[in-house]
């Protein structure tokens, strides 16, 4: 990593060298302050080669923690896992989509739209980590039981895009050091800085990222360092249970960030309209077999289609597919109503 121009921390006579990081982010009310772009970097890369001591890095997270995240922090973190994720040059796909929050008040009906892009051509890239939070369902159980399989290396990732358009890299296979740190979420008993850099890592360059937050404060956060990565179109939602997944029964605030040839980059902001004027009840339990049998048409369920069809439709409007809410609406439901109903029985 090129550090030249600028001024890392210096480190005193026998101490760890990631000491300065922890010391910066907690000397007190007056002596502390965040991280720069290129310490945030620095330190993130010491962690990912796994050259912090366990309590430097539960301090320095719960640190962050207590802090709250920068931009800039958050900016840094991610170049740092860009760095060493070794994603192949030329993979092309359309849309980031990242899957880190899993599903407890619904089913994973985001998957759907995924194969409704896919059907369209439109080829998605999702990366994400699971198993952090009991008493979820995650996006790998869900593809197994669409006879789908998780990659498990870069190659893998551009023959699924290639057969199916979309492919889902966990976390584990590409920056290992980092989902463990998701993983420290049932010791800490408190999320990390690792789950808002993880959604902005975008390791093959999509020039559309999408992002599901569950805390609305985080959208501007998310917003400002996908202008400082130099991404070209970054939207961002509170989906549902913090996954890239409309709730119909709400309307959506979506939170944007552009940058245009030759332009400054850009802050908006888009809103869509409720679909339904009654919010609906959740069910007792989330099942993969009641997913197929809506995919089938053998069960309705209002709101897993609306949810499936505006997340598809939301997705068509931010890929530049269409120009207008209205046009992304009727794309995605005449997708849903073209679908192989007999692809899955």
């Amino acid at each position: 990593m090129d550090t030249q121009g600028s001024q890392l921390p210096e480190t005193k006579p026998g101490e760890h060298p990631f000491a300065p990081y922890v010391r910066i982010l907690g000397k007190g009310k007056r002596g502390s302050r965040s991280l720069n772009r290129e310490e945030a970097r620095h330190a993130m890369s010491m962690i990912l080669k796994g050259e912090v001591e366990d309590v430097q890095l539960g301090a320095f997270l719960m640190l962050l923690r207590v802090k709250e995240e920068t931009a800039d922090e958050l900016t840094g973190f991610v170049q740092a896992v860009r760095d060493q994720a070794e994603a192949p040059a030329g993979l092309e796909v359309d849309i980031d989509w990242s899957s880190y929050a899993g599903k407890r008040r619904h089913a994973p009906w985001f998957l759907f739209s995924v194969l409704l892009l896919a059907s369209h051509g439109v080829r998605v890239f999702i990366h994400g980590a699971e198993g952090h939070t009991p008493e979820r369902m995650y996006l790998s159980e869900v593809l197994r039981a669409f006879d789908f399989a998780p990659a498990t290396c870069w190659a893998e990732v551009e023959r699924q895009l290639n057969e199916h358009s979309f492919s889902y890299l966990p976390l584990a296979r590409f920056a290992g050091n980092l989902a463990k740190m998701i993983d420290l979420r049932p010791v800490m008993g408190l999320r990390s800085p690792v789950h808002s850099l993880s959604r902005l890592i975008n390791p093959l360059d999509a020039p559309t990222v999408l992002q599901g937050i569950f805390h609305p404060p985080y959208a501007g956060l998310h917003q400002e360092a996908g202008l400082q990565l130099g991404y070209r179109h970054i939207a961002v939602i509170r989906g549902e249970g913090g996954e890239i997944e409309r709730n119909p029964d709400n309307t959506l605030k979506v939170f944007k960030a552009q940058r245009r040839d030759g332009m400054e980059g850009e802050l908006t902001e888009d809103t869509w309209p409720a679909l339904f004027e009654r919010r609906h009840v959740k069910p007792q339990s989330l099942s993969t077999d009641h997913m197929k049998s809506v995919w089938r048409g053998e069960t309705g369920d209002s709101y897993g289609e609306a949810a499936a069809i505006s997340t598809a439709a939301l997705a068509l409007l931010e890929s530049g597919r269409v120009n207008s809410q209205e046009a992304a609406m009727a794309l995605a439901q005449e997708l849903w109503e073209s679908r192989d109903r007999n692809r899955f029985q």
